[in-house]
This record gives structure tokens, sequence and C-alpha cells, in this order.
């Protein structure tokens, strides 16, 4: 699955990177790359936590 993935600078510094399709879902690293990493594991993890949403009435 492919989702558009936001990246801006930190407020004190870093990045911050979220995905506007998956509420809540915020990372931030000390660079870009690692922001995105991170969003790309916060992502899977929003997910998972989703899918065991469904599978449990």
């Amino acid at each position: 699955m492919r989702f558009k993935v936001i990246t801006n600078a930190g407020a004190q510094s870093g990045f911050v990177a979220n995905v506007p399709s998956l509420a809540g879902c915020w990372s931030q690293g000390a660079t870009r790359e690692e922001a995105i990493e991170n969003v790309r594991e916060a992502a899977q993890g929003w997910l998972e936590s989703q899918q065991d949403k469904i599978e449990r009435p």
C-alpha cells in the first residue's frame, strides 16, 4: 500500500512526518529520512491496530 506522507521541519529541530489519511499517525526524526522511516513504522502499527479492532467484535 502507498500513503501520502507529509514532512515539515520541527519547531525546535529535526523533522516531523504524518500520514494524513491515517488519523493521528505522526512521528519525528533528526533527519527527514529518519522521520519518514519512523512514520512508516507508525503507519504499520496504526494499520495493525485497526485490523485488531475489525477482528474483535
